[in-house]
């Protein structure tokens, strides 16, 4: 599925996020999680509503804040699709065709308040009018309303550093976190720098050493710390 850029899905007017109502027995505002991992790291928490691709959250109607991790196969730098698979078959995906999963997300955000996750470099900033964050950290302008970040994941448990950008809706600056900024070097498993040398580890990137093929959960997953970052960035958003 495709869309055109005047498809006002695909480019929603920006909107002041509207407060959700209600506390949890907890003591919580409960925050919806989008487009996440069935049995993964937002499943069975207490005051989170979890979205895989069963549910299509791409429905998401409110009332609850989000935390939304949208596709971003078609996003990223193989938006194309892996280039030996491109070579072999002369098959190439469409740039942004992730069948309105990011305009869903981003509009779901605008409106309920929260935080969008994305890798870093993401096509998406571009394609719906964002302002790219610096790598070296610090929260700036997406928008008229929303903020934006560059962050590792290292810093909060991913295995590899994991630049990731955030998108934010609902806070003042004054009432965004600080986070753990910073460019660090990437760490490699020895067995990998025995095997194939340092020089061309870093050519594949922290990433190639772990997971791939059908096992992705490794590289997709989220740390249980960066997550309850997340849904804390989410819960001061209601």
């Amino acid at each position: 599925m495709t869309h055109s850029d005047t498809d006002p899905a695909v480019n929603p007017e920006p909107r002041l996020p509207v407060n959700s109502p209600g506390l949890t027995a907890g003591g919580f505002s409960p925050v919806a999680a989008l487009f996440v991992e069935t049995g993964g790291s937002y499943w069975g928490l207490p005051d989170v509503d979890p979205w895989d691709e069963t549910r299509d959250a791409r429905q998401y109607a409110g009332p609850w804040p989000v935390v939304a991790h949208p596709p971003c196969q078609r996003w990223g730098k193989f938006w194309a699709g892996q280039p030996l698979w491109i070579a072999r078959t002369g098959e190439r995906k469409a740039k942004g065709d992730d069948v309105g999963c990011f305009a869903a997300a981003l509009s779901a955000v605008q409106e309920w308040g929260g935080v969008l996750e994305h890798p870093e470099g993401s096509h998406a900033w571009a394609h719906f009018g964002l302002n790219k964050p610096p790598r070296s950290g610090g929260w700036v302008r997406a928008d008229d309303y929303g903020w934006t970040c560059c962050v590792e994941q290292g810093q909060y448990g991913h295995y590899a550093r994991k630049p990731t950008w955030l998108l934010v809706y609902g806070l003042q600056r004054n009432e965004l976190p600080e986070l753990r900024w910073g460019k660090s070097e990437p760490t490699f498993p020895q067995w990998a720098i025995d095997r194939y040398g340092l020089a061309k580890c870093k050519r594949a990137g922290e990433l190639a050493f772990k997971g791939g093929g059908k096992d992705s959960h490794h590289r997709i997953g989220t740390p249980p710390e960066f997550r309850d970052l997340l849904l804390a960035i989410a819960r001061s958003a209601a």
